[in-house]
């Protein structure tokens, strides 16, 4: 059956987060955090810190766009979670999500690069149990080893970045890029779920098999595969 097939009438929440950037002993670090157990439907994952836009951060425009209230909610989450303060101005677009329709809870992210700023990290308790400095390969061999939860758009932002070895590096090069924006629609790829991406061949119709470019993840438990044109990455 296409999972498609069940789509839901959710409306997408606005949210916005932060991937913050370190340079550790052995290359660029990122910072995560691992939502505490409860309703939160991110429960038990690791994620950037980060929330939905509320009132108090501004108007969201209609359109895509990159808007201060993004920005505003990106920092306010930050400072809310982790305890570390940032200044709008002080963050990169990176890119733009926008869950499947199938999803039953739905968000609009807009997802933000910053350079680590000075100060210690102190948890929400309420919102975040625990955190972790972490280079993006090493958060994806945990995954593969199952001992680390993340979301599709947290896995594919850190492959993105296991192309960077350096803060610098990394906020000059998103810095001359425009923000990557993905809206996936969710089909099956040799019988696992399959989240496929504007650019890929199958978006339209979900013909996985249907020849032309490829942009998708397949999901599947220990073994995630992301195709983006001619590369492959197993995770």
């Amino acid at each position: 059956m296409n999972p498609e097939t069940s789509s839901s009438d959710a409306i997408p929440t606005p949210a916005a987060t932060v991937i913050l950037l370190q340079d550790g002993r052995h290359g660029l670090e990122t910072l995560l955090v691992r939502r505490r157990p409860g309703n939160d439907p991110f429960a038990g994952a690791w994620v950037f810190p980060g929330g939905a836009i509320e009132a108090v951060d501004g108007p969201v425009p209609s359109n895509p766009g990159w808007p201060l209230a993004a920005r505003q909610a990106a920092v306010r989450e930050l400072r809310e979670e982790a305890g570390l303060s940032l200044a709008p101005d002080e963050l990169v677009p990176f890119a733009h999500w926008t869950s499947p329709p199938t999803m039953p809870r739905r968000f609009l992210t807009w997802f933000f690069l910053a350079a680590a700023p000075a100060g210690s990290i102190r948890l929400n308790p309420r919102e975040v149990d625990a955190y972790r400095w972490i280079s993006p390969h090493k958060v994806l061999a945990a995954h593969r080893l199952q001992s680390m939860d993340l979301f599709p758009p947290t896995w594919v932002s850190l492959h993105e970045l296991t192309a960077v070895d350096a803060v610098s590096q990394a906020l000059r090069r998103y810095a001359r890029r425009a923000p990557a924006v993905f809206a996936p629609r969710v089909g099956s790829l040799d019988g696992a779920m399959c989240f496929f991406y504007q650019e890929d061949a199958a978006y339209a119709d979900l013909d996985a098999d249907r020849p032309g470019p490829r942009h998708r993840l397949r999901v599947q438990t220990g073994r995630w595969l992301y195709e983006r044109d001619e590369r492959q990455w197993q995770g």
